[in-house]
């Protein structure tokens, strides 16, 4: 594969998966235009770097699909300046977007193969903290947050990481519920943390958030 390669197939993936599933910001669009996707896979795996699927990275881990971030992003109406958690930073592709799009980034991963794999792979890329931990307790030191985003599928949003939430500061992630992933969006108030889910698409399940069970005698 040449980069001309991975171009085109950059671009057919913005017209055909992107476009057609409400993906029109301009700004956010011309980011993942600039931000090579294969860059952030193993090699074997580059030719998959554009497909409408997840792409398996190892030890039970994937990449995101690129509508599920794509459409995580806008959500969270990002401003350029705005400070951001990401969960789940994987080879780091969405952290690479963040930056694009003039946010400080500290990127969260608990797998320490994939957060090597980040670090090497956003070496050119400035406002990047690349930070090891699991993924359910945040990042105390660098809250509070402007926004959190959590690229992949979780059963609960924990209180560990709305407490590193802005009130008025807004939450992105998918939902995991009986096999259903769904988006959602929340936002933190004085009062609490109130989310929605918004559409319903593949997105990768990350460990570390199961949902409380429930009292059972």
């Amino acid at each position: 594969m040449t980069d001309q390669n991975f171009t085109a197939m950059r671009r057919a993936m913005v017209e055909s998966q992107l476009r057609t599933n409400d993906v029109n910001d301009p700004v956010l669009l011309e980011v993942i235009l600039a931000v090579p996707r294969e860059a952030f896979l193993p090699e074997a795996r580059r030719a998959y770097a554009y497909i409408d699927r997840s792409v398996p990275l190892g030890n039970g881990r994937a990449l995101n699909p690129p509508l599920a971030t794509a459409r995580l992003l806008i959500a969270a109406a990002i401003n350029p300046g705005d400070h951001v958690l990401l969960v789940g930073a994987a080879t780091g592709y969405a952290a690479a977007l963040l930056a694009r799009l003039g946010c400080p980034v500290v990127a969260l991963e608990e797998d320490a193969g994939l957060a090597a794999q980040a670090k090497a792979a956003l070496s050119d890329y400035a406002g990047i903290n690349i930070v090891t931990g699991p993924l359910a307790k945040g990042h105390v030191k660098g809250a509070p947050y402007d926004v959190i985003v959590v690229d992949g599928a979780i059963e609960a949003m924990p209180d560990a990481l709305i407490d590193q939430l802005k009130v008025g500061g807004r939450a992105v992630f998918a939902s995991a519920e009986r096999g259903v992933t769904r988006l959602c969006t929340g936002v933190r108030s004085a009062g609490g943390f109130g989310a929605r889910p918004f559409a319903d698409s593949e997105a990768v399940i990350l460990p570390g958030f199961a949902a409380p069970k429930g009292f059972t005698f």
